[in-house]
């Protein structure tokens, strides 16, 4: 079934290709309409939008999960829920098609609420606690986003419709509508302050991360604001607010990520600080920019997520990065480092095509100093969190076995395409989507400022690896800095800890104190007067019955 399903999707996925070639060729773009009912006058339908870009996302999402499922057949082989796994990435797959496909706010909930939904299922797929307290927390917050949507269809009710793509142009739209839509995309895509999700859905298990985390549930909020981009161009506030974000939470997870020391978590820290970089850029208005950046970054770190899969396998389930070293696995060590080049940018790699324009295009921009220290700050971070990861591989194994697997055939498969694609991708879509060539003209500081930057990251990682963290932990910041900012405390324990508190007061004083007492009294009360008050009541009946009839007889 695995099989059946992979190949179903590459079809499909090559087939889509064919469309988005011919969409973009001719310039077209179709809708498709299917009434359903009128509420109020406003008519509700069924609503897609076919474009090149919906058929260019729709065929990177199902190649990725095409690749996915081949590894998964391998990986997930020895599970005892292996059909419920299947099922479950099969609903997801469909849930971002609905999301990608529908420009329509009812429609578009059916997908947004689906893969909330079948995150969580995935998120407790290996049922423990630990899984059961990350599928929580990504649900709750999730739901956070959700709340927003909802309440941005009941603005959208005044309109006469949900299709938002018909009043883009339109200025009069109320502001708190495009405000409750940003708060949805940054539940989802995990901006800062709803941050904390992200790294705790690494309960999951590999596939279902390299999924999520390349293509899939964080870039639906990116996707959703790319769509709405015409009006958020035109409005100051709202830009700006999204820089700051986007800004913020790409320096944050770049911190974290240097001081954290879980395998899985650290690549799904760089996954939010390439989300904060997407947001960044296109609260700039370069929404092509940000959605050429989101295709390339889906390439490159599902190939890493699935490397890290055989890493993690090879070590026993260990995730510690302290423990990793002397890998036999040539094959799939040098497809990681090859992934984790094109994220720190390396030329002609598919990330260093849309990194490299982002950074000259906000050198070129009308913007804050303070924003532009921190897009190259955190361009140095990430490179010197991806060389820390090749670091730790590299280095010489003591003190555990290592069981390290063979790597078979659906194993290669699946990361030799992915491979290619990260090698090819970024030039290949950037000819395609972007027909002008874009001069920017630079001093040679600034042209040359990025390859500096990256070169500084790495030297700053060896530092990091050999002195930096004794220092650090000597100032006793260490612990602010790998928590991201304790965020998960804050939103798991502080809310939790005083509402539950709350509601055991409200327990012990309310349903277990005064109001059982009374309440108590209070109901042999109403159950000893109850005969008297029906048969007052009766009397009263009687009574009126009796008028009535006079009177008709009169």
């Amino acid at each position: 079934m695995y099989m059946y399903l992979a190949y179903m999707m590459l079809i499909f996925s090559i087939f889509f290709f064919n469309f988005f070639f011919f969409f973009l060729l001719k310039d077209l773009m179709f809708f498709f309409e299917y009434f359903l009912l009128e509420i109020n006058s406003s008519f509700l339908s069924l609503f897609f939008l076919f474009d090149w870009m919906s058929f260019l996302f729709i065929s990177f999402v199902l190649f990725i999960s095409s690749m996915v499922m081949f590894y998964s057949n391998e990986y997930m082989s020895e599970d005892v829920n292996k059909n419920r796994f299947i099922l479950l990435v099969f609903l997801f797959i469909m849930s971002m098609m609905f999301l990608i496909l529908c420009p329509n706010l009812f429609t578009i909930l059916i997908g947004w609420d689906g893969l909330g939904l079948v995150s969580y299922c995935l998120v407790i797929f290996f049922q423990n606690y630990k899984s059961y307290n990350a599928g929580m927390l990504t649900c709750l917050s999730n739901r956070l986003g959700d709340i927003a949507f909802l309440l941005s269809i009941a603005i959208m009710l005044n309109m006469g419709g949900w299709n938002f793509f018909f009043y883009l142009d339109f200025i009069f739209i109320n502001i708190f509508f495009f405000f409750l839509i940003i708060m949805a995309s940054m539940t989802k895509s995990a901006q800062i302050p709803f941050s904390s999700w992200l790294p705790a859905a690494m309960a999951a298990p590999t596939p279902v991360s390299a999924l999520v985390h390349s293509s899939t549930l964080v870039t639906a909020g990116i996707y959703l604001l790319i769509r709405f981009y015409l009006f958020f161009f035109k409005n100051f506030n709202l830009m700006f607010f999204m820089m700051f974000i986007g800004c913020m939470t790409m320096f944050m997870s770049g911190i974290s990520a240097n001081f954290e020391m879980d395998f899985k978590k650290i690549i799904a820290l760089s996954t939010l600080s390439q989300l904060g970089l997407m947001m960044s850029i296109l609260s700039l208005g370069y929404e092509k920019l940000a959605f050429f950046h989101l295709l390339t970054h889906a390439l490159f770190k599902s190939l890493l997520f699935l490397c890290a899969g055989l890493f993690i396998h090879s070590m026993m389930n260990f995730q510690d990065i302290r423990l990793f070293g002397g890998f036999n696995m040539y094959f799939s060590v040098l497809n990681f480092n090859i992934a984790s080049l094109a994220l720190c940018g390396m030329p002609f790699l598919a990330g260093f095509y849309s990194k490299d324009l982002i950074l000259e295009f906000v050198l070129i921009n009308n913007i804050n100093f303070l924003f532009i220290i921190l897009f190259f700050v955190s361009t140095s971070l990430t490179v010197m969190y991806s060389f820390r990861l090749i670091f730790f591989i590299f280095k010489n194994y003591m003190g555990f076995v290592i069981l390290n697997m063979n790597e078979k055939i659906n194993f290669i498969y699946s990361i030799f395409f992915l491979l290619l694609l990260s090698i090819i991708g970024g030039s290949m879509i950037s000819w395609l989507i972007f027909p002008f060539f874009n001069l920017i003209l630079l001093m040679l500081f600034l042209k040359m400022m990025t390859l500096m930057v990256c070169l500084l990251g790495i030297l700053m990682s060896f530092f990091l690896n050999l002195e930096l963290i004794k220092m650090i932990n000597k100032i006793k910041i260490n612990f602010f800095l790998s928590l991201m900012w304790f965020m998960p405390i804050i939103f798991n324990f502080f809310f939790n800890l005083y509402f539950m508190k709350l509601f055991m007061n409200y327990k012990l004083f309310n349903d277990l104190g005064w109001m059982e007492y009374y309440g108590l009294l209070m109901l042999k009360l109403i159950i000893k007067n109850f005969n008297f008050l029906m048969i007052k009541k009766l009397n009263f009946l009687m009574l009126f019955f009796m008028l009535f009839m006079i009177l008709l007889i009169n």
